[in-house]
Parts: C-alpha cells; structure tokens; sequence
C-alpha cells in the first residue's frame, strides 16, 4: 500500500526543482532522500539506502559501457576517417539534387554506427559539412537543417547511449536494444534522404550547386579558402577508412550480437580499436588527451546521473508512486493508445527544457511499467520512447542540438531561429516515424526476433 500524501509531495517536489532550475541529478536525489525519509522515518535507513545503491552501481561494469563507447566514437571522429568517407560519399552522388545535404544524410547514418551521440555528429558534421555547402552558395538554414536532422540518428542507430540507458533503467538486453534500433534507423535515415531530394527539386534556392557553373576559376578558389574547402581524398585513403570503420563496427557488435562478448567488453574493444585506427591515422598526442578530456566532461555527468537514477528507482517502488501512477491510468477507461499518446506528448513537452539523459532518467523508471501493464511490446515501445526523447533535441528553445550546430559553425550571419526553423521538417519525419512503429512494431522487433 503506499500513502497518497508521500506520492503528491514526490511528484509535486521533483517537478518543482527541475522547473526552478536545479540540476536533476540533485533534483532526483533530495527528492528521493525526502520520499525514503517519508515512508521509513528514519535517517539511518536513507544513509543505509543511499550506500548501498552508490556501491551496487559503482560496482557494476555495466556503467562502463557509456564512457568506453563515447570514447571509440571520438578517436574516429578525430581521426579524420568520417571526412575521407563523406567527401567519397559526395562524389558518388554527384547527380543527386541536393548532393552535398544527401552526402550529409548518408554519412552521419555511417557515423551512428560509430558514436552512439547525436551531438557527437552534430559537431562533427558541422565542422565537416558546412563549410562545403556554404561554398556551394546553400541555403543557410537548409544545411544546418540537414545537419541538425540526420544527427538525431545519432541516438537510434546502435552503439547509442540512449539505448544503453534505458537498457539499464529498464534490465532490458543491451544487444536486443541495439539491433531494434536498426531498420528504424534505416527507415529514419531514408525518409530524410526523400526529403532532401525532394526539397531540393522543388525548392532549387535550397541548393547552389548551379550557380557555380557560372563562377570563374579564381572566384571558386577564394570561396574555397574562405569556406576552409578539405582536399578530396585520394581512393587508397577512402578505402582505409571505409575498411577501418567497417571492421570496427562489425567486430564490436557482431561480437556482441552473436555472444562473443558483453556489451562492456565489446565497448572496451571498440574503443582500443579504434584508438589504433586513429593513431594509424595520423592521431597526434594533444589529439588524443582531448579526446579523452572530452568524453569524461560528457561521461562523467551521465554517470552520476545513472547513479541519483538507481536511487530514485528504489524510491518510486519503496513509496508507490509507480503503482499509484498505474493505477490511475489503467482504472481511468483511457484506450490504452490514448495513454501512449499523452507519453509521448509529455517527452516532447520535456524536450523543450531539459535534455534527453535527464528525461528518460525521469520518466522511463514509471512510464516503462506503465507501457507493459497496458500490454504494448517492451522492445517497440523503447525505440518510441527513444525517437519521442531525441525529437526534443531539435525542439524550440532549448533543443540541444541545435546549439550544438549554431556553435559549432561559428557562422554570425544564421541564427538559432532559423535552424530551429529548417529543423521542423526532421521533427515531423521523426513523428511519422513513431507512428509507424506503433502501427507496426515488427519495424523494431524484426532483427531481435532473428538474432535472438
């Protein structure tokens, strides 16, 4: 049985902290310190609670897997490989409308196998991308609209660390998280590219490959200096990095797909992997030590975060608010499709103020049970909840990844509006395709099923 007073003050005090603004893992933990405190009474079992949790997660290797996979995104990333293949990419579809955006498309879908992070893609293509269709006289808005979108594949198309995420909230297979996530990805990933095409035949302004016919030598020279234009690769170097990427990929979660091993080796192995690859690259020291750098300032909130997330679990079941909250919902005569709906409107709501880590830490833990007493697949379900969670990432006015492309570009001349703008276009793409996978959940269960 649980208390309706202790439920109303937990909801009401978390809700409150993070809408004044405080950090939700110190949100998750007061809030969770005052629910033990309410049910028990006694200070001693909330210290005892809280010390036991921190030592069953700092004990387990699974936690391990964020940091090491973010690491092996980020040696190929700095490794040069991802512009090798994206100038490949872009001469192969050379008689493509809106090459340069499709390019972008095709690359960052590669990319997703590799990084796991959608802003990871973001920066990356920004740097990458950008300067290339701003050379070609795009329009401003339509490419970083294009970089902003097919970023978002970034969390869908395994190694993500959203998956991983709510494989641990939910005790869920990590590897049948990862191959759901696959044709969904490539759904995502192919209705992105009809729309760029599309836009770029009806809207030829979007593309400026056709006025460059018109410039003389000298003129594309200096657009190419200015936009800081990256020599084409020649096809010994585009056939290293295709085959170092590919076999990094293949070993990691193949080996894990098939049982060679878990998930936190396959990540420990990507990541040495890789940083081979990248050394035989041309990797250089200060290269590394930021990489490094960079993946702990990322790594290491998400894993406190993980770690105020166990505690506030044990809460939610200690004081009954998952119960409660299931309760109410499955005596409330709502179609249970009526109760998905109002999920995913809540995550879209919560992805215009905080970021997709602390949603899914939030809502998953009561959502989750919620999904599966009201009798909807387990493993379609966390691939809505991961596409609803990262459709947050390009919504107004705090979607994450749009800030990630504005700084990244450091281009004065396009506002935030105007990627937010061009972004509505990725985010109804990602809408029809949480509905497609509602209507069809085979979509995501199709290679679990088979490998499983």
């Amino acid at each position: 049985m649980f208390d309706v007073n202790t439920v109303i003050v937990i909801i009401v005090l978390l809700l409150g902290l993070v809408m004044l603004g405080v950090h939700v893992a110190i949100a998750l933990g007061i809030t969770s310190i005052v629910g033990i405190y309410m049910v028990t009474g006694k200070f001693r079992i909330v210290e005892a609670t809280l010390a036991s949790t921190s030592a069953e997660a700092l004990r387990d290797f699974t936690f391990a897997v964020i940091p090491l996979f973010m690491l092996m995104g980020e040696f190929i990333a700095r490794s040069g490989a991802m512009t090798d293949i994206y100038m490949a990419i872009n001469r192969s579809v050379r008689r493509l409308p809106g090459r340069l955006a499709v390019a972008t498309v095709i690359g960052n879908t590669i990319f997703s196998f590799v990084t796991g992070v959608s802003i990871a893609s973001a920066a990356a293509f920004s740097r990458i991308a950008y300067p290339q269709m701003k050379r070609l006289g795009y329009h401003r808005g339509f490419a970083l609209g294009a970089i902003a979108g097919s970023s978002c594949l970034g969390m869908l198309i395994p190694p993500s660390v959203l998956m991983i995420v709510w494989g641990i909230l939910t005790e869920q297979s990590i590897g049948r998280l990862f191959l759901a996530g696959i044709l969904p990805g490539i759904l995502l990933a192919t209705m992105f590219l009809i729309y760029v095409i599309g836009a770029a035949i009806f809207w030829p302004d979007a593309t400026g490959e056709e006025r460059m016919k018109n410039l003389s030598d000298a003129d594309r020279l200096a657009m190419d200096a200015q936009a800081g234009n990256h020599p084409e690769p020649g096809s010994l170097t585009v056939l290293t990095s295709f085959a170092g990427i590919g076999f990094i990929v293949a070993g990691v979660l193949g080996g894990i797909w098939f049982g060679v091993f878990t998930p936190t080796e396959g990540a420990g192995a990507g990541a040495a992997l890789a940083l081979l690859f990248a050394i035989a690259k041309g990797m250089r020291l200060a290269q590394l030590q930021a990489a490094i750098f960079s993946v702990g300032k990322t790594a290491a909130p998400i894993l406190i975060l993980l770690l105020m997330a166990a505690l506030y679990s044990r809460t939610l079941a200690m004081t009954g608010v998952t119960t409660a909250i299931q309760d109410f919902f499955l005596n409330s005569g709502l179609s249970p499709y009526v109760i998905l709906a109002l999920m995913v409107f809540v995550w879209f709501i919560l992805g215009m103020v905080i970021d997709s880590i602390s949603i899914m830490l939030l809502t998953v833990p009561i959502f989750e049970p919620l999904a599966a007493a009201l009798g909807f697949d387990r493993i379609s379900f966390a691939i809505v909840g991961i596409l609803a969670i990262e459709a947050g990432l390009l919504t107004p006015p705090f979607g994450l990844l749009v800030y990630t492309v504005k700084a990244a570009i450091e281009d004065a001349e396009v506002g935030v509006r105007d990627i937010f703008l061009h972004s509505i276009p990725y985010w109804m793409i990602m809408l029809v395709g949480i509905l497609s996978i509602i209507a069809f959940p085979g979509i995501a269960n199709y290679l679990p099923d088979l490998m499983f």
